[in-house]
């Protein structure tokens, strides 16, 4: 087993999320959640495209024509649960994957899960994964669910709530301003009864700071300290919402400032940022 550890949407190198990477890890699903636990950090496992890995993550093969070949299965798994995605962690896997097969074109791989089709590419210091549009539950969102997702029944939201796709459904919510932003004391416990029911991976609070910037605080653990410091996921389903590339900043309120970069190729939507090998030794 190898594993290495990544920072990821960090400002400057040193900076951003965390994520380990580990290698030739152990196949058996319980191993691999102790070892998220026992690091406290998200892991992506690497894992070989082979006929035992494909069958197990129902990946149905290559990429369509013109696109690059898999060369590797991702599985996501955090501390608490196993993911279908996870962004940061893409991104950690890739700085490693073209470290191994080098940078210059872009390489394709798959997730565990439910075999989404990922593909990732890098330009200057910044690494990208390529997403598509994905189903999102069709749902008929009344004024006053967000107000009591949030534990704000005086809120008035910015825009009408919407519900997106590029992995992971989210609920976007709109607010005026970062100090509403910073404000917000959601009610966690519903937000999770409700996103498991309706298949939505929480709510997605979020206010614009500026021409193609926006701010935002991802809520979908029912422990406030577990707060996300970046969630790509999120960025991308804004950047559909919005029809435009955008520098989206998350993280103040976890002590761990991130900048996700996004945009828009065709259908598709890149969302990606500044990875680097962080300074902590990992074995």
């Amino acid at each position: 087993m190898r594993v290495h550890e990544f920072d990821c949407f960090g400002e400057k190198p040193g900076e951003g999320n965390p994520a380990l990477v580990v290698e030739k890890g152990n196949g058996n699903p319980g191993w691999r959640r102790a070892l998220a636990r026992e690091r406290g950090l998200t892991c992506v496992f690497v894992d070989p495209v082979d006929g035992r890995v494909e069958a197990q993550a129902n990946v149905s093969g290559d990429l369509p024509d013109g696109e690059p070949a898999i060369v590797a299965v991702l599985d996501y798994v955090y501390p608490h649960m196993r993911s279908p995605l996870c962004l940061h962690a893409t991104l950690a896997a890739a700085q490693l994957l073209f470290e191994r097969h080098g940078s210059g074109a872009p390489l394709g791989v798959k997730t565990a899960m439910h075999g989404q089709a990922l593909v990732l590419s890098r330009a200057a210091e910044h690494v990208f994964v390529r997403l598509a549009r994905q189903e999102a539950p069709a749902l008929e969102l009344d004024t006053a669910l967000p107000l009591r997702l949030l534990a704000a029944p005086d809120l008035v939201l910015a825009s009408a709530p919407r519900v997106l796709s590029v992995g992971s459904p989210k609920l976007l919510l709109e607010v005026a301003d970062v100090d509403t932003l910073y404000g917000l004391q959601p009610d966690l416990a519903l937000i999770h009864v409700w996103g498991k029911n309706a298949g939505v991976n929480g709510c997605y609070a979020w206010c614009r700071t500026g021409d193609g910037e926006v701010e935002g605080r991802n809520f979908n653990h029912l422990e406030p300290a577990l707060e996300d410091s970046a969630t790509g996921v999120a960025a991308g389903a804004l950047t559909l919402l919005l029809g435009q590339g955008l520098s989206v900043r998350q993280g103040r309120a976890t002590g761990q400032a991130c900048l996700i970069r996004t945009a828009l190729e065709g259908d598709a939507v890149l969302v990606g940022g500044l990875v680097s090998r962080s300074a902590s030794a990992v074995a």
